[in-house]
């Protein structure tokens, strides 16, 4: 009978060094499994976005923060400010986890928006664009916020108007990570200021408030960032929250004045204005800080550093 060696290699391995590989597999402790899947780079991450029409799409952890840099932020904005923006969102990725069968939606007023690649060139035609958010992730790969090594919850906004909120004074809960903070460098934003007119009718109207003979403002309350904390307007106390969705403001930080038949309000900034600023995160790139220097100190407290974590 004719034996050949190469029969003879592949039953020793069947028969010895398949069983021990998985005999060691099975012994191996359960930290050092856990520390075998804290490889797998954080970029290779799957995300589960639920999409407008109720779909799931699932993308790789790079092609989603593409494309919410794409949507999320001005892409005529400093390197740093976009390499800020994209660990900020690549945080916020990896700690949400909020709806049915997704990790995050696309829906900015929830979670973060985003646009496909595709869609972002069939519409703006920008390809230059697209290559700077795509290095704005890969030069921060795997970097996150934590906070005491948790993971942040990193919130952000367009801008603040001079001066970030409260996590406390917007949502009713104090996070020590999201307080106020100076954001100077923001007077070029789009949405710095803007100034809203009404008639004493409709602002009435607007407030369910009797229009009587003047609108009288009194006992205005702020907060540490700037913002209105509470008001009293014809003997009614509003919060700041209320007044801006009521008057449709671009933030809660406003001034009010209400002469005869007018009223005008002011406001500076947009957005909840807890957290990051985005405008503010361009200038303080322009002036030569790079994007760990832009996060912490928006987020107050904090660290930026490499996601040890394994995917859901």
């Amino acid at each position: 009978m004719k034996i050949y060696w190469k029969e003879m290699t592949i039953s020793f391995l069947a028969c010895f060094v398949v069983p021990v590989l998985l005999i060691n597999l099975l012994l191996k402790p359960a930290d050092d499994l856990k520390e075998d899947a804290a490889r797998v780079p954080v970029d290779e991450f799957s995300v589960r976005l639920l999409m407008e029409d109720g779909s799931i799409s699932i993308l790789s952890m790079n092609e989603y923060l593409t494309g919410v840099l794409l949507a999320e932020m001005p892409m005529d904005f400093h390197m740093e400010a976009l390499k800020a923006q994209a660990v900020a969102a690549r945080t916020f990725a990896l700690k949400q986890n909020k709806h049915d069968g997704a990790d995050v939606c696309c829906q900015a007023n929830c979670c973060q928006a985003y646009i496909s690649v595709k869609e972002y060139t069939n519409a703006m035609g920008r390809e230059e664009n697209v290559a700077k958010a795509q290095k704005a992730v890969t030069d921060t790969a795997g970097k996150v916020i934590t906070y005491q090594n948790d993971l942040i919850d990193a919130a952000y906004f367009s801008c603040s108007g001079g001066r970030t909120e409260d996590a406390l004074a917007v949502w009713g809960s104090d996070v020590p990570y999201l307080q106020a903070v100076d954001s100077p460098g923001e007077e070029s934003a789009v949405y710095y200021t803007q100034t809203l007119n009404f008639s004493k009718a409709e602002f009435c109207a607007l407030l369910s408030l009797d229009a009587g003979s003047r609108v009288a403002v009194e006992n205005i309350r702020y907060t540490d960032g700037g913002s209105v904390d509470s008001i009293v307007i014809n003997g009614t106390e509003f919060t700041g929250m209320q007044m801006r969705s009521k008057l449709g403001l671009r933030s809660t930080a406003f001034s009010i004045t209400a002469i005869g038949e007018s009223v005008s309000i002011v406001t500076m900034g947009y957005g909840h204005r807890v957290g990051m600023s985005q405008y503010g995160a361009n200038a303080m790139g322009a002036a030569g800080c790079d994007y760990a220097a832009i996060l912490t100190h928006y987020y107050t407290g904090t660290e930026v550093c490499d996601y040890v974590g394994t995917e859901n």
